[in-house]
């Protein structure tokens, strides 16, 4: 269970994983056809949906925190398991030029944590050390989707 000096990062979490989620739709809206058009640059479409993958995840987990005499650790397991699902989906899709190692890695190794952290979370419930963990987590999960945003947003299309 979430115990109440946790609640105010909690809340802030979610605040800030939901106000990325509308600056990444409005960056993919601005460029919309650099991303989803048939002439998107190759790998933007998994650019943007990983980046939206990491920052749903940040944001569900965050809010349902948020929820008075809830324990974390099977909402927690069920983001890590579709984020993990989706990165592995979306691995395969970006090309080498993207410069994705960094945040693969990052966010692979955020997931795969937030898994284990959670699995504990289940069997321990009131482990606040855990709790704590996944603080950590949620950063590492908003910081690999950041940077693949900021890459999307970077990325031009070569000159004619």
């Amino acid at each position: 269970m979430v115990t109440p000096h946790y609640l105010g990062y909690f809340s802030a979490a979610a605040t800030a994983a939901a106000a990325l989620i509308g600056l990444l739709f409005v960056a993919v809206s601005l460029r919309d056809d650099d991303i989803f058009g048939e002439h998107a640059l190759p790998g933007n479409e998994a650019l943007a949906i990983s980046a939206f993958t990491g920052l749903v995840n940040a944001f569900f987990v965050a809010l349902i925190a948020l929820i008075p005499q809830t324990d974390l650790g099977y909402p927690a397991a069920v983001m890590g398991v579709i984020s993990v699902s989706s990165l592995i989906s979306l691995h395969r899709r970006l090309p080498a030029t993207t410069g994705r190692v960094g945040s693969t890695v990052l966010s692979y190794l955020a997931y795969g944590t937030q898994l284990v952290v959670a699995a504990i979370l289940i069997l321990h419930p009131h482990d606040e050390s855990q709790l704590n963990n996944m603080t950590y987590i949620l950063i590492a999960s908003m910081a690999a989707a950041l940077q693949r945003a900021w890459m999307l947003v970077r990325r031009k299309r070569p000159a004619d």
